[in-house]
């Protein structure tokens, strides 16, 4: 399978290079979200009239702002209050992260299958991304949600190649491609949109389970969300010795424990799951 990926990796690279294929790019509204959120004249009035021309996406906002992660006393009906609940750069990174959803689909019904089966574990690692930014970390839970939602972004220009190539579109073939390719296409894509690059090294950092760095920063905490998606499967992950990751230190989190199983935070984990849903 190496060689195969090998030579499919040299084949994207190279349709991207001569203009035969382009990379991904963030939809529509997730563009005017990020613009209206990062001008410095920006307020909330601003943002809501992005987001009121798709109204999927603004009642999935509501929705979120009523979860119970937002410990929210009153139910919010409206589209400003909750903007104002969440704040502009959380709304944002949120809206941008729900609006990716529509980059993942095909009218082949294998890629397509493979695309939502991708999309589907990326809110699941964006759901408890959140729930251990927000314990663990003192870091934002509106970006490990982003980070968790674009770890496997990659999968997007591999999927794409293959719906050209007939011989590719086998399952475990396009998984096994997906495993070596996602990271390296992962990260040309966040650092094409122009993405921070505290979330750019995510595709490729959340998997160097011996990484060493000072403190616990986004990939840490996706790579973790990301083994305790796996707990209770026979992933070859879970055949790894926890222990020795030291990400596990530097969040703080004991590797042999499940947090679906810690009181505190399994109903905070159903709710971001449920949100993302």
């Amino acid at each position: 399978m190496s060689d195969i990926a090998e030579k499919v990796l040299q084949a994207i690279t190279k349709s991207i290079k001569n203009d035969e294929m382009v990379l991904p790019t963030l939809p529509e509204v997730a563009l005017q979200v990020r613009d209206a959120a990062e001008n410095e004249h920006a307020n909330i009035d601003t943002l809501c009239s992005v987001l009121q021309n798709d109204t999927a996406l603004s009642a999935r906002i509501i929705k979120v702002t009523n979860s119970p992660l937002m410990r929210t006393s009153q139910t919010i009906t409206d589209l400003r209050t909750a903007v104002s609940r969440l704040g502009l750069q959380y709304t944002a990174n949120l809206a941008m992260g729900l609006a990716m959803e529509q980059m993942f689909q095909a009218t082949n019904d294998t890629i397509d299958e493979l695309l939502r089966e991708n999309w589907q574990r990326s809110t699941e690692v964006a759901g408890i991304s959140h729930v251990l930014c927000r314990h663990y970390t003192s870091l934002k839970p509106d970006q490990a949600t982003l980070a968790g939602l674009v770890h496997r972004i990659g999968a997007l220009p591999v999927l794409t190649f293959a719906e050209n190539h007939a011989q590719l579109q086998k399952p475990n073939v396009l998984r096994a491609l997906i495993e070596k390719l996602a990271p390296t296409l992962g990260g040309l894509i966040l650092k094409n949109w122009e993405f921070p690059e505290s979330l750019q090294n995510v595709p490729q950092e959340h998997i160097n389970f011996s990484r060493v760095v000072d403190k616990a920063d986004y990939a840490d905490i996706v790579m973790l969300s990301v083994l305790q998606s796996y707990i209770g499967t026979s992933h070859p992950y879970t055949q790894l010795n926890w222990d020795e990751i030291s990400a596990f230190g530097r969040l703080g989190l004991d590797p042999s424990i499940s947090i679906a199983d810690v009181e505190d935070l399994s109903a905070d984990m159903e709710a971001a799951l449920a949100y993302l849903d």
